[in-house]
């Protein structure tokens, strides 16, 4: 492809937090692909929260706020991309696959820095990192939020704790509302009823955890599954493939 934007086209930045870092919510005129070398990224934006683990990246079009929290000791490896040259990309928030030769652009374009007019060879570096995302296989790793204040309450929490034995009758009047009042507004406002949000919620969180080396086992029990089986069955049914697999 050609890339067409005015300027540098890509910009890279290299970080690490420690386990619970965040980033404040913010934006940015240029596109962000967020990707974490080592632990798990928490995208959260209005609509949805957004999990990657190492091997997932989160694509962010220009001009969206966000907030980054770490999960586990993260290093953070982020292009920003200028909105000419990003205009091929997704125009939504979307995780993407990581796979090994886009890894290693990635880090090939941040041991140089920058990518811009000048530099020899840049411009087909900048086509093929753009080539290479599109091509990138999407993942359902988003967790679409509620607007509702309560629900949202109720949300929070259950992300806080997904191993949690608290009734959802109780967590319901801890945020505000009854539970019959919040099971009708889940579906309305993120298309999953109460259940399969906090299910979904779970196995999220299990891929955290995956992508910080605990073994399916660990992650199933940590997510409140009683038994590997179960987990596994519940996993392969949200994500197509086993934990073992993903």
């Amino acid at each position: 492809m050609s890339v067409v934007g005015d300027g540098f086209w890509v910009r890279s930045l290299a970080e690490t937090f420690p386990a619970g870092g965040r980033i404040p919510r913010h934006h940015h005129p240029w596109g962000q692909l967020a990707y974490a070398i080592r632990g798990s990224l928490r995208i959260v934006t209005p609509e949805a929260v957004r999990l990657a683990p190492p091997t997932r990246a989160v694509w962010l079009p220009p001009g969206r706020p966000h907030e980054i929290w770490m999960q586990g000791e993260t290093s953070l490896r982020t292009l920003y991309i200028d909105p000419v040259t990003a205009a091929p990309l997704p125009g939504r928030e979307t995780v993407l696959e990581i796979a090994p030769l886009l890894r290693e652009l990635i880090l090939h374009i941040l041991g140089l820095g920058m990518l811009g007019p000048g530099a020899p060879g840049h411009e087909r570096l900048a086509g093929l990192l753009i080539d290479l995302l599109v091509d990138a296989r999407p993942h359902d790793l988003a967790l679409p939020l509620p607007r509702d204040p309560r629900a949202l309450a109720l949300a929070e929490r259950l992300q806080a704790d997904p191993a949690g034995r608290t009734s959802l009758a109780l967590l319901a009047r801890r945020s505000g509302a009854s539970l019959r009042t919040l099971q009708r507004i889940f579906p309305v406002e993120t298309g999953l009823t109460l259940d399969a949000w906090r299910q979904k919620a779970r196995l999220i969180w299990a891929v955290a955890a995956l992508g910080g080396g605990a073994s399916v086992s660990a992650a199933g029990l940590a997510c409140g599954y009683e038994s590997p089986s179960a987990f596994i069955t519940a996993f392969k049914r949200q994500f197509g493939v086993t934990p073992g697999r993903f």
